[in-house]
């Protein structure tokens, strides 16, 4: 990892309170949903997790270590290039999401890091509804990392899109459960 003060740019031994202010200003700008269907997207998400990075190490008292001339704090699994997760993470890049899935369904280690890339792959797919269910779990187990935190926020509360189901004919049409609920829920009255 690259020197936390240099990524934030901020000086070595700058006080907490620069630390956050610098993060925030680099987080509004190199925030996904500033880069969406830009094609520098995918540079500014790795940006944004280096960014994310920096900052957690320095704000889980890695900032003596940092000072010290180490990089402090714990790499997660995906921070070396040999872990599976990281191979998984430059397949989503690539927008092999197929393979991406197929890695993570090799992984047994169920990991924070684990559900937050399920929900990448959701996300991409734009299934929103199971992308936020995994974010969630991510955040719960690591409620800390900001990069977690900031892809749930991205999906949102709201109401999540449906997937379609696709029959044996081979045409996209919703199950006749989901259309019948989505008739209950109908203001228009038309459909009862």
């Amino acid at each position: 990892m690259k020197d936390p003060y240099e990524v934030l740019g901020v000086p070595h031994g700058a006080s907490e309170d620069e630390i956050k202010k610098a993060y925030r200003e680099l987080a509004r700008k190199y925030h996904p949903d500033n880069y969406a269907n830009n094609p520098l997207a995918d540079l500014a998400q790795e940006k944004m997790k280096e960014i994310n990075e920096a900052y957690a190490t320095l704000m889980k008292g890695g900032r003596q270590q940092a000072d010290a001339g180490s990089t402090g704090g714990q790499r997660s699994s995906a921070g070396s290039t040999s872990s599976p997760l990281y191979e998984i993470r430059r397949r989503i890049q690539l927008g092999d999401l197929d393979g991406a899935e197929a890695g993570l369904n090799a992984v047994s280690a169920r990991t924070a890091e684990w559900y937050y890339l399920r929900g990448v792959i959701a996300q991409r797919r734009g299934w929103m509804d199971e992308a936020a269910q995994n974010f969630r779990i991510a955040v719960n187990m690591e409620p800390q990392n900001l990069e977690y935190r900031n892809a749930l926020s991205s999906v949102g509360s709201g109401a999540y899109t449906y997937r379609q189901t696709q029959y044996s004919d081979g045409s996209d049409e919703l199950c006749g459960l989901c259309s019948s609920l989505m008739c209950l829920n109908c203001l228009c009255g038309g459909c009862r």
